[in-house]
This record gives structure tokens, C-alpha cells and sequence, in this order.
């Protein structure tokens, strides 16, 4: 029997990596009811305005069913649902998504499918962007395992919104990107690929307005590395297209209200930020200070690299901070001056791994945590060092270009913060799109450690070690739903309490009963909040959703009734409780 080529190893060693990262994304992914955002998407992608603006017809009646809510839909229904709900953004994604529930559903496991192929995707797409770029299986590889369990894309992967998405269409479009210039010096066609690459911008932007960062990294290489003309030509050919694109839904679609919208939200966020920042219902929202922009933005940047990835969360107080940054430093300056020398003094062989665990008598909290932060910081210095020397005059435009893809989606949303006077926006998942290329960076950084002397290498690989286990651990918080940052809630949710009111409905429903929803108050901030209705509609819109679309069921909203879902039975007056959200605890 024949060994295996390196090339059937490899692709072994690949499908291993994508099936572990299908599984995680797969695992628990219809455990827990959808939140308000994915509320939001189930009815966009329908063409049902939230709060039923388009449905006057519908819920202005006494008394209305599945058949009235399911009356069809048009296109202008769709951009006006798109502009209500999520002021014009993604439609490329409700689109997708809805052809996709149209073959296989909208129940919650269903919905979120698309968010978990995409995931999986780019974990794909990723080895194949690393081995054709940077011409190393090994690296590919080391990119798509440390791709393949990141808890970012694992946890947004669990919700059917446009993430998951996006970071797929970035990718890919910086991969077409560099296949332009790189076959831009044959004489064969390039036509497919720039078509492809005006597409992707598109389909990108539509997908998140927010892409465009990505595109804004395109053009800084090109300004930094590209001097042929003809490049510049047709690619600002590409450019124009892919803007008139995306400008005729800014003229004719949703996009319209954007600006708009955006700039009512930045006032309003900054009132709140200077006159109520912490309990607004919004979560917490400072004024855009330098201060408070760093404070902000600090997971953000700490998170898109592994090794530290959640570490900003777990190592508090001042004097552990600083003696876990004192060790880390004087770890740094050591490897600095001893990592080429093959031989060098003994005491450093052993200063070095005891500078990293010496503090852990030290610390008051989570001392291993600060055990990982210390040996972080030579990691970086590692890092750092990859980026100025493990380049010749071929790689380092690659090289800067990852730099400028890792850094520059999140200093826009800073310096878009400083200019909107709120700490609001300075989110990860804003600026996600950064995740594949640092985690190139780290592959890199980790090929780096492995060359090192065993004194430095063995240390530094039992801190990487520890922090598998911790992100390990930062998973297993995702799958049970507790985890605020990647899955906003602190409690777990239930399942989907719309479709569990919905089945039971159907499972005790008899003519000549009556589906009685609550009502909410609602407060409208803007025009586009209205809708024309004196009462809340969104239980009653979420319901049916998951109702037969042929149903004659009597439905009415209660608008003395807060929580509760109630079946009146006709023949007996009897009222059965199918549902009650005991205030806001089963509204997420």
C-alpha cells in the first residue's frame, strides 16, 4: 500500500479542520429563540415592516388571520420593510435569505443556516487565499484551524443576520483583488475576474454598508504598490460600476433614508451619551472622548488576536495589570536580546519561562489569565517581528496589505465615533471583516515561534496551549448563551417563544376560537417609527409568521393585555394561556 502524498496529507488535514469547524457551528445553533435583530431580519426578508406599517389592512381590522397577515408581498413592500427595520441596510442578505426560506423554512434552525454554511465557507476560502498568496500549505493551514475555532465567527454564525455573510464577501473579494494584479502581467482574459470582483464589491456593500472599509484597504494598496496605469484604469471602470450598483438603491431603494437615519441616531445617541449614558435601554454610551474611545475600543483590538482573544474581560485591577505587563516587558527584552544567539547564557534559559509564571502567587484574580496576558507580550513582539523581517521585496506588500485589512475597519469606526460624539458603534462585529487577515498574522506569528530555541518556544507554546483551553471554555459560554459579548445576553434564552405560541395555537385552535396577543407600548423616535397603528403589533407579526398562511384563525390584539398570549374558546369563554412573557423576560 502506497503512503499518502503531501498533497492528499494536506487535503486530509483541510477537510479535518472545515468538518470541525461545520461542527461548531452547527452545534446548539437552534437551542436558543431569536433576539430583536433576527426578529428584525425573519420579517424584513418577508417584506413585513416591523410594527406592521405595511399591514394597515391587516391589523386595523377587529379581527384578522394567518390569510390577511400572508397577503402577498411586493418589492416596494420589501424596501419599505428594509428601510423601517434596518434603515435600508442588507438587502443583498434578506434577499438570500429569502429564497432560502422559501425551500427550507423559517424556523429558527433554518433561518440561521445560511449564517453557518457562510461561516464555514470562509474557513474554506481562507486556506485558499493563504496558499495562493503566500505560496504555503503549512501557513493555509495554521490559518483556517485557528480560523476554524474562533469564537467570533463561531458565535455569529448563530445568527441569521448579515455577518457571516460579509465576512465570506470580503474575503473573497480581496482574493479576486490580488488575482487581478497578479495576472494583470498575462496576456490571458481578466474579464471574468473583474466582473467577479465589481459583483462582490456589490454584493458586499449591500450585504453591509460597512464593507466598504475593506474596499477603502484596496485602495490604499493600490495607492502604496500599484504603478501601471492600465490597472488603475480598469479597476476604476470596476469601481464606477459596482457604485452605480449600490447608488441606484441608494436613489431608488431603501437606501435612500440611510443618511437620514444615521444622522438622527448620531444625535441621539450623543444626548444619551451626555445626559444618560448607562441606563438608557441601549446599553452603556459615553461621550467620545480619547479616553473612553480606548477604553471602548480595547476588547476590540485584544480580541482580534488569538492569544489574547478575551483576555480584556478577565484581567482586572490595576496592580495585577501591572505586574503581569512588569513580566511581560522584561520576558520581551530577553527574547529580544538572546532569540538568535543558539547559545546563549544558561540564566536566561531559565529567567525566561519563570519571568512569565513568577506572578502567579501575585495576582488576585484569575491568575492564569495574567499568566497568558504576560507571555502575550512577547508573542506580539514575535509578531512584530514577523512583519519586519520574515518579508523580501515579493511578500511585504502582502504583508503590509494584511496589516492595513487588520487595523483599518476599527480605526474607522473610531474615528467615525470621534465625529459623531458617542461610543455606540465601536462593536467587533462592525468591524469583523478584520478577522481573517489578523488571523493570517497569527498563523505567521506561530510559524515564527515554532523556529525559536526550545527555552523560548516551550513557554510561549504552553501560554498558547492555556489559551486554547480558555477559548475552549469562551465556546462552551457561547453554547450556553451566557456570554454578553458574542451572544448579548447574560441569562440563556428559551426556545423560540413565537413558534412554541405558534404550535401550540395550531395543536388547540377550533373554529370559533379567538387568538387574543398582547400589546406593548411603543415609543416612536422618528418618522420612520411610525406606523399608523394606536397599538404594538410585534407579538401578534411574530406569531403568525410561524401560523399556516391558509389559516382562517380569529386573532385581535388586547390592548389591555402586556404579556400573555391567550386562546379565548368560543363555545365555553374559557381563556387557556399559550404563552406569557412575564414582562420582558421572554422579549429579547
Amino acid at each position: 500500500m502506497s503512503l499518502p502524498t503531501k498533497n492528499s496529507r494536506s487535503l486530509l488535514i483541510l477537510g479535518g479542520i472545515v468538518l470541525l469547524a461545520f461542527v461548531l457551528r452547527l452545534y446548539r445553533v437552534g437551542t436558543y429563540g431569536i433576539y430583536f435583530d433576527e426578529k428584525s431580519t425573519l420579517l424584513i426578508s418577508q417584506g413585513v415592516c416591523v410594527e406592521g406599517a405595511n399591514q394597515h389592512d391587516v391589523f386595523s381590522k377587529p379581527y384578522f388571520s394567518p390569510k390577511d397577515f400572508w397577503s402577498p408581498k411586493t418589492f416596494a413592500d420589501f424596501i419599505e420593510a428594509n428601510i423601517r427595520g434596518d434603515i435600508g441596510n442588507s438587502p443583498a442578505y434578506y434577499g438570500v435569505l429569502w429564497v432560502w426560506m422559501e425551500i427550507f423554512g423559517m424556523e429558527d434552525t433554518a433561518m440561521r443556516f445560511p449564517s453557518v454554511l457562510f461561516s464555514t465557507f470562509t474557513i474554506i476560502l481562507l486556506y485558499v487565499f493563504v496558499r495562493r498568496h503566500f505560496k504555503s500549505e503549512s501557513l493555509a493551514l495554521i490559518s483556517s484551524a485557528i480560523a476554524a475555532i474562533e469564537p467570533f465567527f463561531v458565535s455569529y454564525s448563530h445568527m441569521a443576520r448579515n455577518y457571516s455573510m460579509t465576512f465570506f464577501l470580503t474575503l473573497l473579494a480581496t482574493h479576486l483583488f490580488l488575482l487581478i494584479l497578479e495576472k494583470e502581467s498575462r496576456p490571458k482574459n481578466k474579464l471574468g475576474l473583474y466582473f467577479a470582483y465589481c459583483f462582490t464589491i456589490a454584493a458586499s456593500v449591500l450585504s453591509h454598508y460597512l464593507t466598504v472599509t475593506v474596499f477603502m484597504c484596496h485602495g490604499i494598496y493600490l495607492l502604496l504598490y500599484v504603478r501601471q496605469t492600465r490597472i488603475w484604469v480598469n479597476l476604476s471602470i470596476v469601481a464606477v460600476v459596482a457604485l452605480g450598483v449600490v447608488s441606484s438603491w441608494f436613489i431608488f431603494g431603501g437606501g435612500k433614508y440611510t443618511f437620514f437615519t444615521l444622522d438622527y441616531q448620531a444625535k441621539f445617541y450623543r444626548n444619551l451619551a451626555l445626559t444618560n449614558p448607562y441606563n438608557n435601554g441601549f446599553g452603556i454610551i459615553l461621550p467620545a472622548t480619547v479616553s473612553n474611545v480606548l477604553k471602548r475600543s480595547l476588547p476590540i483590538w485584544s480580541d482580534l488576536v488569538f492569544f489574547t482573544n478575551g483576555l480584556a474581560a478577565k484581567v482586572g485591577g490595576l496592580r495585577n495589570f501591572a505586574l503581569s505587563l512588569g513580566f511581560g516587558v522584561a520576558a520581551t527584552a530577553i527574547l529580544h536580546l538572546y532569540r538568535k544567539k543558539a547559545n546563549p547564557p544558561v540564566w536566561v534559559k531559565v529567567a525566561f519561562p519563570l519571568l512569565l509564571v513568577v506572578g502567579l502567587p501575585f495576582y488576585t484574580i484569575n491568575p492564569i489569565h495574567f499568566f497568558v496576558l504576560s507571555a502575550a507580550l512577547p508573542l506580539y513582539y514575535l509578531l512584530l517581528t514577523t512583519i519586519l523581517e520574515d518579508t523580501n521585496r515579493q511578500t511585504r506588500p502582502l504583508i503590509v496589505f494584511l496589516v492595513v485589512l487588520s487595523l483599518v475597519p476599527t480605526l474607522f469606526l473610531l474615528l467615525m465615533a470621534f465625529r459623531s460624539g458617542h461610543t455606540y458603534g465601536i462593536t467587533q462585529r462592525y468591524s469583523g471583516f478584520s478577522f481573517p487577515y489578523a488571523t493570517i498574522l497569527v498563523a505567521m506569528t506561530f510559524r515564527k515561534l515554532a523556529s525559536l530555541r526550545q527555552w523560548f518556544s516551550w513557554p510561549l507554546g504552553a501560554a498558547i496551549a492555556v489559551q486554547v483551553v480558555f477559548i475552549g471554555m469562551l465556546l462552551v459560554r457561547i453554547y450556553q448563551d451566557s456570554d454578553p459579548k458574542y451572544t448579548y445576553f447574560g441569562n440563556p434564552r428559551i426556545a423560540n417563544p413565537m413558534l412554541t405560541a405558534a404550535n401550540k395555537i395550531k395543536a388547540q385552535y377550533q373554529p370559533g376560537d379567538t387568538v387574543l396577543y398582547p400589546s406593548l407600548r411603543r415609543k416612536e423616535y422618528t418618522d420612520i417609527d411610525k406606523n399608523g397603528l394606536p397599538v404594538s403589533v410585534i407579538d401578534a407579526q411574530l406569531v403568525n409568521i410561524y401560523l399556516p398562511k391558509e389559516a382562517d384563525y380569529y386573532q385581535r390584539i388586547d390592548s389591555t393585555e402586556r404579556d400573555k398570549i391567550v386562546l379565548l374558546k368560543g363555545k365555553t369563554g374559557q381563556k387557556i394561556t399559550i404563552f406569557d412573557f412575564e414582562g420582558s423576560k421572554y422579549r429579547y
